[in-house]
């Protein structure tokens, strides 16, 4: 991996962390086989949830792709169940 790959990757990871800390992000993180990761986050509108998808900075530049699929939680550990919107 380039110097500049590993600079976009940090900046994937601070936004992550801002979106996490904004209360946007639920979970995210590598699939053990290194695959691809998942990204959970909340959105009001697909439109909302593509502008977020698509303005990752891995994701602009090519690093990464992506797919939005929308869920709905039924069911979480220790907890009712709840709208996570």
């Amino acid at each position: 991996m380039s110097s500049e790959e590993e600079a976009v990757l940090s900046e994937h990871f601070e936004r992550l962390k801002k979106a996490l800390a904004d209360g946007v992000l639920i979970l995210a993180g590598p699939c053990l086989d290194g695959e691809f990761g998942i990204v959970i986050f909340r959105a009001r509108s697909d439109e909302e949830a593509k502008e977020f998808m698509e303005n990752d900075p891995a994701v602009k530049q090519g690093i990464m792709t992506a797919e939005l699929h929308p869920f709905r939680v039924s069911l979480i550990e220790n907890q009712q169940s709840r709208d996570f919107t």
